[in-house]
């Protein structure tokens, strides 16, 4: 491997909610922490373009990764924003029914909510009506646990704990090769100032790029590679006033949870994501998609006025599955999963990554252990 030779003890590569959140919790535990961003920010991937949604931990399979830290997470992220004065809004969220065939799945929604520790309250359609008079429901399930976040603000401080533990972010240094041989790993970093780490710890937090730098990784086994996806999800801004002070979610649909209203901590709403699977990382919002999501909102919303959907933009997750796959969770895979000290891999960390994050990071710190 060519250029300048460094050695260090950790390496987080990506620079995401969930990197820096490991990365925060391994140099607060005396770590010599590096991490390596390919981009000219932290930040700039999945964590820049999701909905800022706190999730409750409602529609994962229980005992699931996805389930056990979204509820943990949760609770901890509250709690950090709260202590470290991180924008935040518990303000809850309706899970609503359009039609009848469409009330009998709630009841399975609460129950499996029930099963990850989330309590969700059902209500008739007079009482949705009562609390959001302009909604159209056959009958509604109230989430209070979920909310919403300033992502950017949350990364910030994230950051700042990191390096007044004595944590590095290097930007512009994508990794272009890695191989792990004899208990360390040699990361050949491209960008301004090419180089090889050596380093005893590797994580792997690289967001979309997580698993195309597993398939070139030498020295992990190829059954250790996972096959990935890309489901791109768009948004719609609405522009003016609207009724509405909390979030609005359909019945979920397969692949995500429906075009669903969420709001920003300033209270303007937008619409998304959607799905739609595609083959490379791309994020164009095509607004022709506009009378796809009018349609769809309309079924909750009649008064929607779809003259104020504006194109905002997209985003990608980065699915272990395909379309006909069902659910995928988390593989946060250590070294006893794949045999290889000092090395973890995060494939598949979509939402509720974000939700997560705090309880991703002491996982992957336990792992390392």
């Amino acid at each position: 491997m060519p250029g300048e030779f460094l050695e260090t003890e950790t390496v987080v590569i990506g620079a995401g909610v969930v990197g820096l959140a490991i990365a925060r919790a391994l140099a607060k535990s005396g770590h010599d922490v590096i991490v390596l961003e390919s981009g000219d920010r932290f930040g700039d991937g999945i964590s820049s373009r999701n909905s800022e949604v706190i999730h409750a931990g409602i529609y994962y399979p229980e005992q699931s990764l996805k389930a056990l830290l979204c509820v943990e997470g949760r609770q901890r992220l509250y709690e950090y924003c709260q202590s470290h004065k991180v924008d935040h809004r518990k303000c809850g969220k309706w899970i609503i029914a359009a039609s009848d065939s469409q009330a009998r799945k709630l009841e399975d929604i609460q129950a499996a909510a029930a099963r990850n520790g989330v309590k969700l309250a059902m209500h008739d359609a007079d009482a949705v009506t009562r609390q959001v008079p302009q909604i159209k429901a056959c009958a509604g399930l109230w989430s209070p646990e979920t909310g919403i976040i300033d992502s950017h603000g949350l990364m910030l401080s994230l950051l700042g704990e990191l390096q007044d533990a004595g944590g590095q972010l290097v930007l512009r240094s994508p990794v272009v090769a890695a191989e792990s041989v004899a208990g360390h790993h040699l990361l050949r970093v491209a960008g301004d100032n090419p180089l090889t780490l050596k380093a005893t710890q590797v994580i792997n937090a690289a967001g979309l790029g997580a698993v195309p730098l597993a398939k070139t990784w030498a020295g992990l086994s190829d059954h250790h590679k996972p096959q990935q996806w890309f489901a791109r999800g768009v948004y719609f801004s609405y522009s003016g006033r609207h009724p509405f002070n909390t979030l609005i979610y359909p019945v979920p649909e397969p692949g995500g949870l429906g075009v669903h209203l969420t709001l920003d901590l300033a209270g303007q709403a937008r619409f998304g994501p959607d799905v739609e699977w595609i083959e490379h990382e791309d994020y164009t919002v095509n607004p022709n998609r506009l009378e796809t999501f009018a349609r769809g909102i309309r079924q909750w919303w009649p008064t929607l006025d779809p003259s104020r959907l504006q194109p905002a933009y997209a985003g990608i997750r980065p699915k272990l599955c395909g379309p006909d796959g069902g659910f995928a969770d988390f593989r946060i895979d250590g070294p006893e999963d794949h045999g290889v000290p000092g090395l973890v891999n995060l494939f598949g960390v979509e939402s509720p990554g974000l939700t997560s994050c705090l309880a991703i990071a002491d996982l992957v710190k336990k792992k390392l252990v």
